[in-house]
């Protein structure tokens, strides 16, 4: 895993291999943020990673300058490899939490310009992230939720989604509130 973009760019990370994860490819994160880029300005962007696992897309939004990050996973040995490596990387935009994401999203009250969600690609139904998000309100007006899954899942019917874009075997799904008119 390396970081594409920003200022570490190209440093790579090597994260313990008893970590229950599936990081984002390198190919598929980059096409993920040459989307963003045109989408949003990461430079005044906060940021939710739901089932941050590695901290891959954290570590990459705060490499572009990304203010803010929010990273959560339930598993306490990926949360402790985020803060160690946010903090080895002076990365003091990340704050890392273990929690399971449904229980945080049901007690979190901030907004964020972006939403990005990794659940298992064997979770039962992803699209429950996105009904969880716009029933809490935690998008900010013209904010985005992404969540990649696997690509035989289609979350098209899911209200607020305005396309999906696939990579192989993931997809990302793009959901905006109705109100933004970026698309």
């Amino acid at each position: 895993m390396r970081i594409i973009g920003g200022k570490l760019k190209g440093i790579r990370l090597m994260a313990p291999k008893n970590l229950p994860v599936r990081p984002t490819t390198d190919l598929s994160k980059e096409s993920l943020f040459n989307i963003l880029n045109n989408r949003l300005d990461l430079e005044e962007t906060s940021a939710l990673d739901l089932f941050a696992g590695t901290g891959n897309i954290s570590y990459e939004l705060a490499s572009r300058g990304c203010p803010k990050v929010v990273s959560i996973d339930k598993f306490y040995g990926c949360v402790e490899y985020i803060k160690k490596t946010a903090e080895q990387f002076k990365l003091e935009a990340i704050k890392a939490f273990k929690s399971d994401v449904f229980k945080y999203l049901d007690f979190e009250t901030e907004q964020y310009d972006l939403i990005f969600a990794d659940p298992p690609y064997d979770m039962a139904n992803p699209g429950s992230i996105a009904t969880k998000v716009f029933e809490r309100n935690l998008l900010k007006p013209d904010g985005m939720l992404v969540i990649e899954h696997a690509s035989q899942i289609k979350l098209q019917n899911i209200p607020n989604h305005i396309e999906s874009r696939k990579y192989g075997q993931s997809t990302f799904s793009f959901f905006e509130l109705p109100s933004s008119d970026k698309l």
